[in-house]
């Protein structure tokens, strides 16, 4: 079959023999040739198709904060960016729909196509006084502080002292305000309050201290009535540190007004034990017609603040006894407002 089929083609004039010793003598030059063909025609057709394929045009970020939201949307339309929204309160309420923030800055070059993330302000945390009548002012206080945490400036404040009046109500009750409710807010104000003193005189059991620890002292200042003027003196033998000595107790009496005072004498010593500071905070505040929140806070060098104690106080003589790492930073607050910071040392 093979010689009819080599005598059909030397009928042409082929001849097949001389074809396949060229090929046999030459093949991996014709390999050669034809792989840089085929990886030519490779190269050739990725170019084609990355050609085809335009990539991203270049854009320049317009600027846009300070400028009403829907705006902004426009311009980054044009650009063929896409905004991410954000919200956040202001300090304003004028600044309501906004933009505050925008990241990448204006100016910035990008690809067409890159996310825009754009801050928008939703206006402040109140627009509008609310109505705190009938309120505890500490409860008050709190909100207003925890509405405000992340602003600078506070839409509204509490008077450092309000006016107080005799009333039926509770003690601390806010009874009247100033602006009232539902008075829009476009700045910042100070409320103006009236606050329940308390109907009269409330008798409370006098808590026996005396051999207490320091710890033990401070929890029942916390939880009584009653104001302990404190004096210090250095542990004698067979006293232990921060041990309350002595207190003196009326005669023939278990119970006293409310914020009545007591004396009281503790053992502290002057110089460090178990390594820590000993002392007494011994301040003299303005006189409060009725009992405001008193708070001792601690920031030691190493570890997390902490709260030493909270308690009321009707002003005048305070006295606070401590215990602390060397190097605490103390803090005495009076209603949230800062008496007086000291480092223990």
């Amino acid at each position: 079959m093979k010689a009819n089929w080599w005598k059909k083609l030397h009928s042409f004039g082929m001849d097949m023999q001389t074809t396949e010793e060229i090929i046999r003598t030459n093949r991996k030059l014709i390999f050669t040739v034809v792989a840089v063909t085929c990886g030519f025609m490779i190269l050739a057709v990725l170019a084609a198709f990355f050609v085809s394929v335009k990539s991203p045009e270049r854009v320049m970020v317009p600027d846009v904060v300070g400028k009403e939201l829907t705006s902004a949307l426009q311009e980054m339309q044009v650009k063929e960016l896409y905004p991410k929204i954000l919200l956040r309160y202001s300090k304003s309420p004028e600044e309501k729909g906004t933009i505050l923030e925008q990241s990448p800055a204006g100016g910035s070059i990008v690809k067409a196509g890159r996310r825009i993330n754009l801050t928008v302000s939703q206006g402040v945390v109140l627009d509008r006084v609310e109505d705190y009548i009938g309120m505890n002012i500490d409860e008050v206080r709190i909100r207003l502080q925890t509405l405000f945490a992340s602003s600078s400036v506070p839409m509204i404040k509490l008077p450092d002292f309000p006016i107080y009046k005799k009333d039926a109500a509770e003690a601390g009750t806010i009874l009247e305000q100033m602006p009232a409710a539902n008075t829009s807010l476009s700045s910042p104000i100070t409320l103006q309050l009236v606050v329940s003193s308390g109907p009269g005189r409330e008798e409370v059991p006098i808590p026996n201290i005396k051999g207490l620890s320091l710890n033990d002292t401070l929890l029942q200042m916390s939880r009584n009535k009653i104001i302990f003027d404190f004096t210090a003196q250095i542990p004698e033998e067979g006293q232990e540190a921060g041990t309350v000595v002595s207190q003196k107790w009326p005669a023939n009496k278990q119970t006293l007004p409310a914020y009545s005072r007591v004396e009281a004498v503790i053992a502290l010593p002057d110089a460090p034990y178990k390594n820590l500071i000993y002392g007494l905070i011994d301040e003299n505040l303005p006189p409060y017609p009725t009992a405001l929140n008193v708070e001792l806070r601690a920031e030691p060098q190493q570890g997390s603040p902490y709260v030493i104690i909270v308690f009321k106080h009707t002003g005048n003589r305070l006295t606070v006894p401590y215990a602390v790492p060397r190097n605490t930073r103390l803090i005495l607050s009076v209603s949230g407002n800062e008496i007086k910071r000291f480092t223990a040392d």
